[in-house]
């Protein structure tokens, strides 16, 4: 099914095509590929204002995260009864933090895939409200990174590491 990345702001430059073929990898790596997926990029004010809505922080963040199956836990898979349910949801990524968070060497367009590659683990029902849930979390998306990287010749880490 459709991966549609979305530029919504003008503040930092995305370029959609690498996004694109590392998330299309993400996707086939957690056997998701069937299933629609949104990726929206926005600016500081408008992922803060989402931030607020949703979740009460009036502060910029990262990512945010709007699951189409609202229960899964971590590991399963949505079991979509008809062809409209084909649909993780939708991920926004705060570009001009993310940018602002990135450190001397590292390359933002691996960051910004970590950042989505965090967002798609919680649109498939993992989270990190707890040690044990982070360790859940953290290990599949060292896994899929690993394998990402393996794929692109990167040396990603998992957006999650340290949170414990």
């Amino acid at each position: 099914m459709s991966l549609v990345i979305r530029n919504l702001q003008r503040l930092i430059p995305i370029r959609r095509v690498p996004l694109r073929k590392k998330m299309e990898i993400v996707r086939s790596i957690l056997g998701v590929e069937k299933f629609d997926l949104g990726i929206i990029c926005v600016d500081n004010k408008n992922i803060q204002h989402i931030n607020r809505i949703y979740r009460q922080k009036n502060v910029p963040t990262d990512v945010l995260s709007f699951p189409f199956h609202e229960n899964l836990k971590g590991g399963e898979f949505p079991q979509p009864d008809v062809p409209d349910d084909y649909n993780l949801g939708d991920i926004f990524l705060g570009v001009e933090y993310i940018f602002q968070q990135c450190k001397g060497s590292e390359d933002y367009y691996d960051i910004l895939t970590v950042t989505a590659t965090h967002g798609l683990c919680h649109l498939l029902g993992f989270t990190h409200g707890t040690e044990a849930e982070w360790q859940k979390m953290f290990q599949k998306e060292k896994q899929v990174l690993e394998e990402l990287s393996r794929h692109t010749g990167t040396r990603l880490q998992p957006l999650s590491q340290g949170l414990f």
